[in-house]
């Protein structure tokens, strides 16, 4: 943990710096996403309504989806990062939109919460560099108020075992031996943990969350991807990329 702690604050500017030059506007990018494979128009639709709830972003990053959340109408909206750097963007995309967020230094498998102060939970691919998936989604349901909805996205489980240089499968899907991998361009590596889906239903039923929906977006046409943070848009149409999961509390 504390090594990808100092990595994530050695990479902030970097990754920072890459996604707010993906935009054509005067403002950064500051809306909710959850990974490729999502048709632009339909990000929000699987999301519990969030208007006027309090809504935590768990693993907020540069708070792109907490600043987000914001602007689109939630009520209180928290987001929870271990990367001092990376609170440090999240805090100043939030002025610049002018909106009130709070953003909290933690961990999400002993989040710095009271319990029953949440409506909805929302992460995006955050839980694949967590190897204690039990505490993670314990730590949701702590925060969250009865009948609260976690959302979550991760890398797909199958993708995972894909060689994306040569499409081939390098890796056994019941391996759970932690990787090393880069994220983009960036070095060095940090790591990876591996959990199959039925993993991750029976810990988040051990939770005590109900599971009400497992997301595996897509499409056939690899021009879909091209725009969706894809280095392998061909790799993508064949294999989902994105896991994602609804449950409530």
């Amino acid at each position: 943990m504390e090594e990808t702690r100092a990595l994530w604050n050695a990479w902030s500017d970097a990754f920072q710096g890459a996604w707010n030059a993906d935009t054509d506007e005067e403002l950064p990018p500051a809306d909710v996403h959850y990974g490729p494979g999502w048709p632009a128009d339909e990000r929000l639709d699987h999301l519990p309504e969030f208007e006027g709830c309090d809504v935590v972003e768990l693993g907020c990053g540069g708070g792109q989806a907490s600043v987000g959340f914001a602007r689109r109408g939630a009520g209180r909206v928290a987001g929870i990062d271990f990367s001092i750097r990376q609170l440090e963007h999240a805090r100043r995309l939030a002025r610049l939109y002018g909106v009130d967020v709070e953003f909290l230094a933690g961990d999400v498998t002993a989040l710095p919460l009271v319990e029953d102060r949440f409506d909805l939970a929302f992460s995006s691919w955050v839980f694949q560099m967590v190897g204690d998936l039990e505490s993670c989604f314990a730590e949701a349901a702590r925060v969250l108020r009865d009948g609260g909805t976690l959302f979550f996205a991760v890398p797909h489980p199958f993708y995972e075992l894909f060689d994306p240089e040569t499409g081939e499968i390098d890796r056994s899907y019941f391996d759970s031996t932690p990787e090393r991998k880069s994220i983009g361009d960036l070095e060095p590596e940090m790591t990876v943990f591996h959990h199959t889906v039925g993993e991750i239903h029976r810990a988040l039923v051990d939770a005590g969350f109900t599971v009400d929906r497992l997301f595996e977006p897509g499409s056939t046409d690899p021009a879909d991807y091209e725009e969706q943070w894809s280095h392998k848009p061909e790799l993508m149409a064949k294999v989902p990329p994105t896991l994602a999961a609804r449950a409530v509390a």
